[in-house]
């Protein structure tokens, strides 16, 4: 595992463990409030994880006691309002509303859940959070609604009436419900054993995956969200042909009839 590094901003931090890239939101004294400084720098750690050819999953945690508190508007504030990106060039939206993403995340979440929180996990591929997390989609009390992919993600994830239940009152709710409601897959003791059981996930998926499914899972899942089952379905014999014409395929086939597990390179 290399050393934690911080992105230049200096409130997110990354660490590569292997072909997993960590990644920490690193505003503690703040409740990891986002200011822009703090989207800038987290958009930057996607915009590697998903240009890094060499990392194959990620996880997204929070240093401190709370997951974040949500947006610091006082100084997000004037950029949402003009309609502007808080984003570099070099990055990519961390809550995944810019397009295809092939990389996938893992999201491990303590504390405080608030606002684009809650967004930031719907935008992961695997969530899981600690017993004593708090959620609120609050926005609703604070004039405005949900603009980080909740409206979407939410319903689809919980169901319409679980998702109104909590968009249009904005109540709280703890990590049982968030459990039955499907945000969560699991739930842990504390927030020390939520961050290992999304490393342990992480780790799977990089080290006894093959990265070229991992794409194309996440690629036909993604498909057939957007465009339907039917588009889904009629990719699967040439991405399946693909597959198995692959170095990877052969090794996948080689390490069943030798009966080890498979090394392999994403090629």
């Amino acid at each position: 595992m290399t050393p934690t590094e911080v992105i230049p901003g200096g409130t997110v931090t990354v660490e590569r463990d292997g072909h997993v890239l960590m990644i920490g939101l690193n505003r503690p004294d703040k409740r990891n409030a986002f200011n822009v400084a703090m989207l800038a720098d987290l958009s930057r750690a996607y915009g590697l994880l998903e240009s890094d050819d060499d990392l194959r999953c990620g996880v997204l945690f929070a240093h401190g006691e709370h997951f974040t508190g949500g947006l610091d508007m006082v100084d997000v504030g004037p950029i949402v309002v003009a309609g502007d990106s808080p984003y570099p060039e070099d990055g990519r939206d961390p809550w995944r509303l810019d397009g295809t993403w092939s990389t996938p995340v893992v999201a491990a979440a303590q504390g405080w859940v608030m606002t684009l929180g809650i967004e930031l996990l719907l935008a992961a591929d695997i969530r899981v959070a600690s017993c004593d997390a708090r959620f609120s989609q609050l926005e609703i009390r604070r004039g405005i609604y949900p603009f980080g992919g909740a409206t979407v993600r939410f319903t689809r994830e919980a169901g319409w009436g679980n998702a109104m239940r909590w968009m249009l009152t904005g109540d709280e709710f703890d990590a049982e419900e968030a459990h039955r409601i499907g945000i969560v897959q699991e739930v842990t003791e504390d927030g020390v054993q939520a961050l290992a059981r999304a490393r342990a996930i992480a780790q799977s998926i990089a080290e006894k995956s093959a990265p070229l499914g991992v794409k194309t899972t996440l690629a036909s899942a993604h498909r057939a969200r957007t465009f339907g089952d039917e588009a889904a379905f009629k990719q699967i014999v040439p991405d399946i042909s693909r597959l198995f014409t692959s170095a990877d395929g052969a090794e996948g086939i080689q390490s069943f009839i030798e009966r080890r597990d498979a090394v392999f390179i994403g090629k």
